[in-house]
């Protein structure tokens, strides 16, 4: 992957609901970050049009970017990044398996793309596995896993929506969240064939629609930002059978008199700090472990309204505020608390930043 023309800056790619798909995004964009100020500036690099870009994931080894097509026909698109950072579609975009694809992964070895299908009113939530090639296009589906499930609240768990598919700290297990059935489905790839082997559905509280989940960096620990219930919870993770056991929650947000939905969810490279960012409430909170109980630190202004994508790059977190179209950086303390958000950048219907 390039680094940014600016001297020791990051490069960054956004991604943005389109025209086509409700928002007024171009796509995919290029920017970059000064580590140093947490200034954002746009790279120079002409965006790419990809049809509502919702979520990003980088191949571990070469310069090929994966994005969903957030769509009711859903489908997945690989693109090449060049040396000097162009954008270019790799390959035909492919069917997804299922509506509105939101989130994805590429397996640690390179060879496999998971992607969460959340599915519709009327679609279940499904998991699909492609096959990549040596240059990273994408090839044949191997595999596509149908959830089953519900839940209590009404107008949301009707059905099973899968929200995001991520390989463990160990590359053992795959987990798909799954905010309609409340659950987390674990399963084995089989890394020959493409092929998912389901072992465990760990359900979660009634009524907690799990969104995404953050592992702490030992692996013993995962924590999940629960949509519905507006709760950040601990879990203790099993390596062995990746089984989920719930350890304690505590509320995403301390306002009153807002409908909140937590958003992205990330953990420290120490261990010691949890951070969520908190649609309605237009925030990002900070949380401290101790123990198996997260501790609030306090709230800071997002940088924008409804924040939804939140990533971690070199001693900041990037939040990408979907409604207000504002791209922020908010510096990490030593304590764990942010600082206030270095002056936002424009970028409409941004919902996700993926650091290069």
């Amino acid at each position: 992957m390039r680094t940014s023309s600016l001297t020791g800056a990051i490069s960054v790619l956004t991604g943005s609901h389109t025209p086509d798909t409700g928002g007024d995004g171009p796509g995919l964009a290029a920017l970059r970050l000064d580590p140093t100020t947490g200034h954002l500036s746009y790279d120079g690099v002409e965006p790419l049009p990809v049809s509502g870009a919702s979520f990003l994931a980088a191949h571990p080894s070469l310069g090929v970017v994966y994005s969903t097509n957030e769509t009711e026909t859903g489908t997945v698109s690989a693109v090449a990044r060049a040396d000097d950072g162009t954008l270019s579609p790799l390959g035909e975009s492919m069917s997804s398996g299922g509506a509105n694809p939101c989130h994805l992964a590429v397996h640690p070895g390179g060879e496999w793309l998971l992607t969460a299908n959340y599915g519709s009113d009327t679609a279940p939530g499904t998991v699909a596995v492609h096959r990549l090639g040596a240059d990273g296009r994408l090839l044949e589906p191997t595999d596509l896993v149908v959830h089953q499930g519900s839940g209590p609240v009404v107008g949301r768990q009707e059905g099973s929506h899968a929200h995001q598919v991520l390989v463990d700290p160990a590359a053992r297990f795959v987990l798909a969240t799954d905010l309609g059935a409340d659950s987390v489905f674990t399963y084995r790839l089989d890394t020959g064939t493409g092929r998912l082997e389901q072992l465990a559905v760990n359900r979660l509280w009634a009524g907690s629609g799990p969104r995404h989940l953050a592992f702490a960096p030992g692996g013993d620990l995962v924590f999940s930002a629960d949509e519905l219930s507006s709760t950040v919870t601990c879990h203790r993770y099993d390596a062995t059978d990746g089984t989920l056991k719930t350890l304690s929650s505590v509320p995403a947000t301390t306002a009153k008199d807002v409908h909140n939905q937590p958003g992205g969810i990330v953990t420290s490279p120490c261990g010691r700090f949890v951070w969520v960012t908190n649609r309605g409430a237009d925030t990002v909170a900070a949380f401290r472990l101790a123990g198996t109980t997260l501790e609030p630190l306090g709230e800071t202004p997002a940088g924008g309204t409804w924040p939804r994508g939140l990533t971690l790059v070199d001693g900041h977190l990037l939040v990408a505020n979907q409604h207000s179209g504002t791209l922020a950086t908010l510096r990490i303390l030593p304590d764990g608390t942010l600082d206030q958000p270095h002056p936002p950048v424009s970028a409409p219907s941004v919902v996700c930043a993926l650091a290069l």
